[in-house]
């Protein structure tokens, strides 16, 4: 597919019309995005009023020849535009880590809420635990600049990939970042968390051929799978909870399709629990489960 002499609209529709054929997934709002990106990381508005009806600039015509290419490809867009958008922040992300998902921010709205509730006056210390990109750590830190904010993860190159989103939202400073597998990291130095959440991979092992080829091919998936049932991950973390100095006064963790039950039972099994909610996501899925102990 080549898209010389074109005016930008053009190649809008020629390329559109390809990824579509192509079997591509929301082909129109991927061409845009992937155009945005091309033009400089301009705006929607900047590309339907400046640039629209302008000529496909010649020396951007093999550039964005390649990312169409990539995308027909399956590549997620993300990863080609190199940024994703979560709770309002643009956030840098890439093959080593996963893309945030929408349901994450409901997440961060529930842990905000609820530290906001039982710390009113106080500076918790809340802990991510696999961080990834980061955006659980540094969306809490850029809400909240009285709290405390740790953030771990297993891969080393997440890690630097989240300090990078930190730096870029004038946080990093505010986060304490720890290199090791699940609660190791806290446990190791003794640190208390007043708040532990989790995004950790939940998908069964066995539901690899079905997921969409931009998710099985390209994301990365020590940060998908979560063994025969998926629910390793929250297993052990769960059996950490008491070699802490002391029981969180809160655990939140997003879970998979039909697994809300599970991991509540996981908890409860743990420790004496006042309140274990469910929060839904936008599709009535249980996506998060809240745990909570009375404040001491």
């Amino acid at each position: 597919m080549t898209t010389a002499n074109m005016s930008v609209r053009e190649a809008f529709v020629k390329a559109s019309s390809f990824l579509a054929e192509q079997g591509v997934a929301e082909a129109s709002s991927c061409t845009e995005l992937l155009l945005q990106h091309l033009l400089g990381g301009c705006t929607r508005t900047e590309l339907l009023f400046r640039w629209w009806q302008e000529q496909m600039p010649v020396e951007l015509v093999a550039t964005w020849d390649q990312l169409v290419a990539r995308k027909a490809a399956g590549e997620p867009v993300q990863y080609i535009t190199g940024e994703q958008d979560f709770f309002g922040l643009p956030f840098e992300v890439g093959p080593a880590v996963l893309i945030p998902r929408p349901e994450t921010e409901l997440l961060v709205e529930a842990m905000l809420h609820e530290g906001s509730r039982l710390f009113p006056q106080g500076a918790p210390l809340l802990a991510d635990v696999g961080t990834g990109s980061g955006i659980i750590p540094v969306t809490i830190a850029h809400a909240r600049p009285a709290w405390r904010v740790a953030a771990s993860d297993i891969s080393a190159a997440a890690l630097e990939m989240a300090r990078k989103n930190a730096q870029r939202h004038d946080v990093a400073a505010r986060i304490t970042w720890l290199e090791g597998d699940l609660l190791e990291p806290y446990i190791e130095r003794g640190l208390a968390p007043d708040m532990v959440v989790s995004n950790p991979p939940y998908i069964p092992d066995g539901d690899l051929p079905a997921l969409m080829p931009e998710v099985r091919l390209f994301e990365p998936h020590t940060a998908l799978f979560g063994g025969v049932e998926g629910l390793d991950l929250y297993r052990r973390m769960v059996s950490q909870l008491h070699r802490l100095p002391r029981i969180p006064t809160v655990v939140g963790f997003e879970v998979g399709i039909g697994q809300a039950e599970a991991v509540a039972a996981l908890l409860r099994a743990a420790a004496d629990w006042r309140e274990i909610r469910f929060v839904q996501d936008l599709q009535g899925i249980d996506r998060h489960v809240i745990a909570i102990r009375a404040s001491e």
